[in-house]
């Protein structure tokens, strides 16, 4: 048997579309990472951009469970001294709808180069439309 290395150029790539509203964040989060890295295609490279893109629609009706809307803690650093910052699940989802899921997602992902490459194949939208209808994205069930 020969091990086959699919090279990015050669992938079969395809567009999918999930309708996050009313799913929960980490399975949604962790079903677009293995999309995003090839990893439930038969040619998975892990070395490669092989994997898929994604579109993420209505972002911002993502659930979480138990007492996580108001609990969950986001923590960032400013980089001066005493520059720790944090943030709510349900300030960053009143600000900004998408930033829960996009901190999740890349969470999930490679971190180096690989990995800032395949966030990019992810597009993650706050209502139900989209700009990439000339892709004709499969719809999926998470």
């Amino acid at each position: 048997m020969k091990t086959v290395s699919v090279k990015p150029e050669n992938a079969n790539r395809v567009w999918y579309v999930i309708d996050a509203k009313g799913k929960r964040l980490g399975r949604i989060a962790a079903k677009v990472a293995a999309m995003l890295r090839g990893k439930c295609k038969p040619s998975y490279t892990p070395n490669q951009e092989t994997g898929d893109f994604v579109v993420i629609v209505n972002a911002d009706k993502i659930e979480v469970t138990g007492r996580k809307f108001d609990d969950k803690m986001y923590y960032y650093h400013t980089g001066f001294p005493g520059g720790i910052k944090k943030n709510t699940f349900r300030s960053l989802v009143e600000r900004n709808g998408i930033v829960p899921l996009e901190i999740a997602i890349r969470g999930m992902l490679p971190k180096g180069p690989l990995g800032r490459k395949l966030y990019k194949n992810v597009k993650v939208y706050v209502g139900p439309n989209h700009p990439h209808v000339a892709q004709r994205p499969t719809a999926i069930e998470v």
